[in-house]
């Protein structure tokens, strides 16, 4: 049966894994230690055998969701649901406590709606414009736009910018594990065949993100149990009340999609910046952290507009800006289908399908937010001793099914012990996804273009385009070192003055 030309059954297939995908999302995303990431991780294997259009929607509702939810356990408890909800946190849960933690959702949640259309209506409006110049780059700018994307990372994500770039030379080597595409040579398979595709992204996102947050949760209190005000928790909000936050809602959404396009930001950088910027223009500055409303709107418009941001790179280049993108670029290799300047001429409807689809998502986020958010509150004291078993082998059953190979499970099982350690010594967990997720690309256009040139590293100095991305690189290299020789220096000035 067809409506306008397009199968009703592909519209209530698309309709309800974008409310599946909500629902999990904005659930996880309550949960304190939690979050996206583990939402993501938890669902991909899922997409297998699902088709591409359906698999991406319910990621993307799930990341979206997500980012909401964890704007709940920061207003009832305080305690951040997702990285990004920590700026929530400042005014929510004053707010909450001094007047009404219903109302402070009812801010959440429309901001987090209204963030999340600015940051689609800029993903359709712009990822055709930045594709077409997309295709008058060839092999050198590829290399050096995955270069950019892990200095950007790699320079953001880790206070220790030299174990930052350990975690992308480690990223890269586990990218190389398997057959060399141009040779047929295995590499680094122990002459294990299982290794021969080289290593599942299934098993090492969820050992790097998943494995690691729980065995870091089984270093607490398991037994914790939080406590919530079951009353007034009613999502609501008026027109009038709202009108009177729309301009921090607007930077947090302007700032929010500029932030998420820039690779190694995200939303957590987003919100933090948002709401610093909506204190500085505000009228009533010296009541922010004191559950001034304009922190609420500005934090959370910020963190679900970064989400729209953050697919633009992807669809336009093939460059996943950060680490739930690069699960949701997964779903796309997953499916055979290379995200970047081609997939708009050679798969044109499942492109605008993800634009009408991610819209979609945002009007699903606030009316289940409406319905369920109290609901979902009050599932927050549920013990972390129930939460670890349970995450634990969704997880497991998640790895097997996608291949249905034991041997996943155990590089899975290894490798998260390794992520553990790696984090407790501050490695960058984020720098080693994406370098793991960028190595093939980064790889095959160095390769070509030494082809081209007959092995001539002159054709990424000669070529306009080539150069330009040369001087961004330098240029962030530059800011990175003269910022880490300013934090030198003021240490050392607070240690003169300690003396």
């Amino acid at each position: 049966m067809e409506l306008l030309g397009i199968d009703i059954s592909i519209i209530l297939s698309a309709a309800f894994f974008i409310l599946l995908g909500t629902f999990i999302g904005m659930l996880i995303g309550a949960l304190p230690g939690l979050g996206a990431m583990i939402a993501l991780i938890l669902l991909l294997p899922l997409t297998y055998n699902m088709s591409a259009l359906d698999s991406i929607l319910l990621l993307v509702a799930t990341y979206q969701a997500a980012e909401y939810g964890g704007s709940i356990s920061s207003i009832t408890l305080g305690i951040p649901g997702t990285p990004a909800a920590a700026a929530t946190v400042l005014d929510g849960y004053p707010y909450a406590k001094k007047y009404s933690p219903g109302k402070a959702l009812g801010y959440s949640l429309l901001a987090s709606t209204i963030g999340g259309f600015f940051g689609g209506l800029v993903l359709i409006f712009l990822s055709a414009p930045m594709a077409s110049f997309a295709l008058k780059l060839s092999e050198p700018e590829f290399f050096l736009v995955g270069i950019l994307g892990l200095l950007g990372v790699a320079a953001l994500s880790s206070k220790d910018k030299i174990k930052s770039s350990i975690s992308a030379v480690l990223g890269l080597m586990a990218g190389t594990v398997g057959m060399d595409t141009f040779t047929g040579a295995a590499r680094f398979t122990g002459g294990s065949i299982n290794l021969l595709d080289g290593l599942s992204i299934i098993a090492v996102v969820t050992a790097v993100f998943a494995i690691s947050e729980i065995l870091s949760m089984l270093h607490g209190n398991l037994n914790k149990r939080h406590e919530i005000e079951r009353n007034n928790l009613k999502v609501k909000i008026s027109f009038k009340e709202y009108r009177e936050v729309a301009k921090p809602t607007m930077i947090g959404s302007t700032l929010g999609t500029i932030i998420g396009i820039i690779p190694g930001l995200g939303p957590g950088v987003a919100s933090f910046f948002s709401y610093s910027t909506a204190k500085k223009v505000s009228k009533s500055k010296e009541t922010f952290g004191q559950g001034n409303p304009e922190g609420i709107v500005a934090a959370e418009s910020s963190n679900n507009a970064s989400v729209g941001g953050a697919l633009l790179p992807l669809l336009a280049l093939g460059i996943p800006s950060s680490a739930p993108i690069a699960i949701i670029m997964g779903a796309f290799i997953i499916h055979g289908i290379q995200p970047g300047p081609l997939v708009f001429s050679q798969e044109p409807a499942l492109v605008y399908s993800i634009f009408i689809g991610f819209i979609l998502t945002t009007i699903a986020m606030y009316f289940v937010g409406r319905a369920l958010t109290p609901r979902f509150a009050r599932i927050l004291t549920v013990p972390t001793s129930l939460l670890v078993p349970i995450i634990l082998v969704l997880c497991i059953i998640g790895v097997y099914a996608s291949k249905s190979l034991h041997f996943d499970v155990w590089i899975t099982l290894v490798l998260g012990i390794l992520a553990f350690f790696l984090i407790k010594l501050d490695f960058s967990v984020p720098t080693f996804i994406l370098a793991f997720i960028l190595c093939p690309l980064i790889e095959t256009s160095l390769r070509r273009s030494l082809i081209l040139s007959d092995g001539s590293y002159s054709i990424f100095v000669t070529r306009p385009y080539s150069v330009a991305i040369l001087v961004v690189i330098v240029a962030l290299i530059v800011m990175t070192l003269i910022s880490n020789m300013k934090k030198k220096k003021k240490l050392n000035e607070d240690k003169d003055v300690n003396f």
